[in-house]
């Protein structure tokens, strides 16, 4: 059975169709990318996905659990990392991640190990202890990585894995998430990046006005990423989502 599975999904801010009857599946040990523009509807996915929004119809299946009925449950069994998710201000690493850990019914002798690991293999050991509000905007992301995979989950859903990142710390991210995927999970990621889809992703679907347009394997194809990207989504409207519903930018 599919790790995600989505059927028709819609969901509509007033008058705008974010998603207009999206399928989709993701298989273990796939590192799917999700590309499209700016209001293509990819992170209105991800919040279905995720049980953060409710869909207007369709049906969503991540990991057996349905996040329009059990959404607890569904982010219980899964990593989320947002694209615009930051860690509390007033919290340390150290204490987000143990935060987090508790969360995530993990032994806080665990949590430590796996803390450390992060902090090494992502470079901000000598941040442990100091306030998110000190951090800048790259160390923040850093951590932020480091809660979605904390508890070793067999899905994890991320937006923009790459944001705020330097050159190094993406290579190495990316190494990584080829290698977690390879593992029998599952890694979701949305992206605008052609070139991070392209490098990373062993199939890629394309989304342009809330709909899945087409899909790709980049190792296997012939024609360039950019050039399907080109052919589906030159002409894609980019829908006026209001300001308070807008998601993909």
């Amino acid at each position: 059975m599919a790790a995600i599975r989505v059927d028709g999904l819609c969901k509509s801010y007033g008058a705008v169709r974010a998603v207009d009857g999206m399928d989709l599946t993701v298989d273990r040990g796939e590192l799917f990318g999700f590309l499209g523009p700016n209001g293509a509807g990819k992170t209105t996915t991800i919040r279905a996905l995720t049980g953060q929004v409710r869909p207007d119809s369709g049906t969503i299946r991540v990991l057996e659990t349905d996040p329009t009925v059990d959404p607890l449950e569904t982010r219980r069994r899964v990593g989320i990392l947002p694209e615009r998710g930051s860690p509390p201000s007033f919290l340390t690493p150290s204490e987000y991640l143990a935060f987090v850990g508790r969360i995530r019914d993990l032994e806080p002798d665990v949590v430590a190990d796996r803390t450390e690991r992060w902090a090494d293999r992502l470079g901000f050991r000598s941040k442990l202890e100091t306030l998110h509000t000190d951090l800048s905007r790259g160390q923040q992301q850093k951590v932020m990585i480091a809660q979605a995979f904390i508890h070793e989950p067999d899905v994890v859903l991320i937006d923009e894995p790459l944001a705020n990142l330097d050159p190094l710390v993406q290579e190495q991210v990316k190494r990584f998430l080829l290698a977690y995927a390879a593992d029998d999970n599952a890694i979701f990621v949305s992206t605008h990046n052609i070139d991070v889809a392209e490098a990373i992703c062993s199939r890629v679907g394309i989304v342009a006005d809330g709909r899945l347009v087409a899909e790709r394997v980049p190792e296997a194809d012939d024609e360039p990423l950019l050039e399907t990207f080109l052919e589906y989504v030159g002409d894609a409207d980019p829908r006026d989502v209001p300001a308070r519903d807008r998601l993909d930018q």
